[in-house]
């Protein structure tokens, strides 16, 4: 069930709204938010460096946004006002 939750193209939607909300949102640290955007940008740049890393550019940005939109839900949000996406 979870493989397929990670191959659902609604999941990932609903993932990168919730990351660009969280960016936006004034009750997340700037320092927090750092920890996706710093990152993401630096593997986007860093393969074209060394390019035989064997993992894609969005693959590593799709983890990480989930990452981020579960950590930051579950520590600012709370179970009680995330939505059930």
């Amino acid at each position: 069930m979870r493989l397929r939750r990670l191959l659902s193209l609604r999941h990932w939607r609903h993932v990168f709204i919730r990351v660009f909300k969280l960016l936006g949102s004034s009750n997340v640290p700037f320092w927090e938010k750092l920890l996706f955007v710093v990152p993401v940008m630096l593997y986007w740049v860093l393969p074209d460096v060394l390019p035989y890393l064997p993992v894609d550019d969005i693959a590593v940005t799709m983890f990480l946004a989930n990452w981020f939109s579960q950590r930051l839900e579950n520590k600012y949000l709370g179970p009680a006002k995330r939505g059930t996406n």
